[in-house]
């Protein structure tokens, strides 16, 4: 069995085993009436008078997310280059970034809400959080270009911005996929918190429903959509990665 086969092998055998797990607790109910088994769950996943309300939260919180994740990129890249090009600015946009990333979404709320409204919230909590970890990992991958090539591009009279693009660039593409690796499950959680906030709509605003009306069918359905979204966000970047390595690194 090829090493691939067997961890795909494992991987599935792992997910069988929670899934067996979590039907024992929920059917025993060893954790209480609030841990339904898994058959509960699944039938109201898959009662077609569920899928409008399930499929209209999910489609929310998936435009929320790709929204201020498109938005986090392209800040958090930007930024990153900018510090490239500036150093004298690198200092300050790091304890920018940090400081960003250390207050948490709770308390940024009030101040969100006021300035971009309950519906606006959502995406700049995604872009926020993106922001930080695209930052971060590009500006660790700029910093990765081999110190040869750097040495050639100045000895040749090159500009600071055409070593940038010619070497810099093409050497953080890996660790600016890695980030976004990171940054995808990111984008759905930002996006769940931010609606807890007031949204009309999405996953967020089922759970705070759910919680509050005691259903619990409700709850569980909405984290599992909101799981499986994550991991096929997360799969897809991390396929993206996968091939920027095998093309760059």
């Amino acid at each position: 069995m090829s090493s691939r086969l067997r961890t795909a092998v494992y991987g599935v055998a792992g997910v069988v085993v929670l899934l067996v797990i979590a039907q024992i607790i929920g059917t025993t109910g060893l954790l209480g009436p609030t841990w339904p088994p898994i058959t509960e769950v699944a039938a109201f996943l898959f009662d077609p008078s569920n899928h409008r309300l399930l499929g209209n939260a999910l489609a929310a919180t998936v435009s929320e997310a790709a929204l201020g994740g498109l938005i986090g990129i392209v800040a958090g890249i930007g930024f990153a280059l900018i510090a490239a090009l500036l150093p004298l600015l690198a200092p300050g946009l790091d304890r920018f970034a940090a400081l960003i990333d250390a207050v948490p979404a709770i308390a940024l709320a009030p101040f969100l809400i006021l300035v971009f409204g309950r519906e606006g919230t959502p995406v700049i909590i995604v872009a926020l959080s993106v922001t930080f970890i695209i930052y971060i990992s590009t500006s660790s991958g700029l910093d990765s270009a081999g110190r040869p090539y750097r040495d050639l591009f100045s000895v040749l009279g090159a500009r600071r911005a055409v070593r940038l693009g010619r070497v810099d660039v093409p050497a953080a593409l890996p660790k600016l996929f890695d980030g976004l690796t990171l940054a995808a499950p990111a984008m759905i959680l930002g996006a769940t918190i931010g609606e807890w906030f007031g949204a009309r709509r999405g996953l967020g605003v089922l759970f705070v429903s759910a919680m509050q009306n005691y259903r619990i069918e409700l709850l569980w359905s909405a984290a599992v959509l909101a799981v499986l979204c994550s991991l096929i966000v997360y799969g897809a970047a991390l396929l993206a990665q996968r091939a920027v390595v095998r093309r760059f690194a």
